[in-house]
């Protein structure tokens, strides 16, 4: 099985996509992950939906509504920043936006003058500390080692492509973990499995029209795990909603809640994702 996840080697998305294939490739944006999959590219894809501190990744809510996919597995994943570079002096930090923003509390107390440049991904920023004397990463400490080809290096060798781990656990909260989703092409799509996800465009507006959406759940005694709303694009102030619920479309509640939905969204549309499965990878 191949799967495709945020490149380039050695992100954080690439650590999750090790749990579910052996073969992974790398794209430079989550919707070209999802695109993939639904186009037939890719058997997989793994996208970071949600940080326990920064909150939803909202180009991964989008591309899910902008793409025909199913979601089959749900990681959970401990996030250990720490920032790389050649040598002490430094002027700026590259990273990822959501890893800039995860150790502003760090930055700003012990870098307060460095530059913050957002790339695509935490190994993006790595290879710029690698290129650049001037640039420091955030990324996971192993990113620290440079790259080894089989049999080309021992320990001994002189690693002159390595950087130097400057300072560890930086991140804001030591309880720093994401959520990854897995996505597959939608006749993978499963009624088994402890979660739900679905979106929801109304393609209309009126007063209590969110609450009869979560009475559709709540008066089925469904628990909501997360609620989000996402501009349609449509147009100004229209709004499509991702439900997360802990219960599998398999059980009767679940199906009796959709039936509701999809009435009050008569209108426009209601997305199933799946039911999936949580697993939780440590390092």
């Amino acid at each position: 099985m191949r799967a495709v996840t945020l490149g380039p080697a050695g992100t954080y998305s690439h650590r999750a996509a090790g749990a579910v294939a052996s073969e992974v490739d790398f794209r430079e944006s989550v919707s070209g992950i999802v695109e993939a999959v639904a186009t037939g590219g890719a058997d997989r894809g793994v996208i970071p939906i949600e940080n326990s501190i920064e909150g939803s990744v909202t180009e991964s809510l989008d591309a899910l509504a902008d793409y025909e996919v199913s979601v089959v597995r749900e990681i959970v994943t401990p996030i250990r920043h720490a920032l790389l570079a050649q040598g002490e002096e430094f002027t700026t930090v590259a990273s990822h936006s959501q890893a800039l923003a995860q150790c502003r509390e760090y930055l700003d107390r012990e870098h307060p003058d460095a530059e913050m440049e957002p790339v695509a991904s935490t190994a993006r920023g790595v290879e710029r500390a690698r290129e650049d004397a001037s640039i420091a990463a955030i990324g996971h400490p192993e990113n620290a080692a440079g790259p080894r080809p089989a049999g080309s290096r021992t320990e001994s060798d002189d690693a002159g492509d390595d950087l130097r781990v400057l300072a560890e656990d930086i991140q804001d909260r030591t309880s720093n973990a994401t959520r990854f989703l897995v996505v597959a092409p939608v006749d993978a799509r499963s009624e088994a499995g402890g979660k739900s996800s679905f979106v929801v465009y109304p393609s209309m507006n009126y007063p209590g029209l969110l609450l009869e959406l979560l009475e559709a759940f709540a008066d089925e005694d469904i628990n909501l795990s997360r609620v989000e709303s996402r501009p349609s694009g449509e147009r100004l102030g229209d709004y499509l909603f991702h439900f997360d619920c802990e219960t599998g479309m398999y059980e009767e509640r679940t199906q009796r809640a959709l039936e509701r939905i999809e009435a009050i969204a008569e209108k426009g549309w209601v997305r199933w994702l799946g039911s999936y499965d949580t697993e939780h990878v440590l390092e």
